[in-house]
């Protein structure tokens, strides 16, 4: 059973990439369905004001400790996190496993040009990884055929990139009509996989200030960074109450 820390209300997972990578191994190796949110103060300041969002995330299997002030919040509550676990990481990591284990994968998400790139990339990356089909992020989320098409090829890893909530919503809507494996959304993870995007240089993210990194070069997430000042206030509030 693996160890989890509680942040406001949220139980994420407190491991290291290593032994949830093993935990993730024996689960798609017994056919075991698994819905994987990774979180950042983002997520969690959304789903705080979202009951539906914050139900349906708790309801997810493992939350994944993204953001470095997901790992700075659980040292300020006394509590600290053994590793941060970065969504682009871990999705990679499961490539990876893939690529060994000749594990089958959809991708869905992203726009219609950059899925096929960054599907391209990753099978050059990656030449073992069976891809079973992929599909662009633009689709009415009311639109059943998309799932129902995933189901009938059976990965055993479906990465999900249309941005939370869209992609949480979409997992916990429709999980019920697969048979095995596993659902992680990833965000904007296939547009760094198409060069669209890029990733902040390793010594940004080794100060972890890849948040920062990200605001310099897409100045359009400003506005979505108010979310972090909130997340402290409530995790500071969390404290004293404590």
């Amino acid at each position: 059973m693996i160890k989890t820390v509680s942040i406001i209300g949220f139980n994420f997972v407190n491991s290291t990439m290593k032994e949830l990578l093993q935990l993730l191994d024996d689960r798609i190796s017994t056919n075991t369905k698994t819905f994987i949110v990774t979180a950042n103060p983002e997520i969690v300041t959304y789903a705080n004001s979202n009951k539906e969002y914050k139900s349906l995330i708790n309801d997810a299997h493992f939350i994944i400790p993204d953001g470095v002030g997901i790992i700075w919040a659980a040292k300020i509550l006394g509590n600290p996190l053994v590793q941060r676990l970065p969504g682009f990481e871990l999705m990679e990591e499961l490539l990876k496993l893939s690529n060994d284990r000749k594990y089958s994968i959809y991708f869905l998400g992203t726009k219609p040009n950059l899925i096929d790139k960054a599907v391209e990339n990753i099978n050059t990356k990656y030449p073992k990884i069976k891809i079973v089909g992929f599909h662009h992020g633009y689709f009415d989320s009311k639109n059943s055929n998309i799932a129902d098409d995933i189901a009938r090829l059976e990965p055993d890893i479906v990465f999900v990139g249309t941005g939370f909530p869209k992609q949480e919503k979409w997992i916990a809507q429709n999980i019920h009509k697969f048979n095995k494996g596993i659902f992680i959304g990833v965000g904007g993870c296939f547009n760094v996989w198409a060069g669209y995007t890029k990733r902040a240089p390793k010594p940004w993210r080794d100060l972890n200030l890849e948040w920062a990194y990200r605001i310099i070069n897409e100045p359009t997430r400003l506005k979505r960074a108010i979310a972090i000042p909130k997340f402290m206030i409530n995790i500071i509030t969390e404290k004293y109450r404590s």
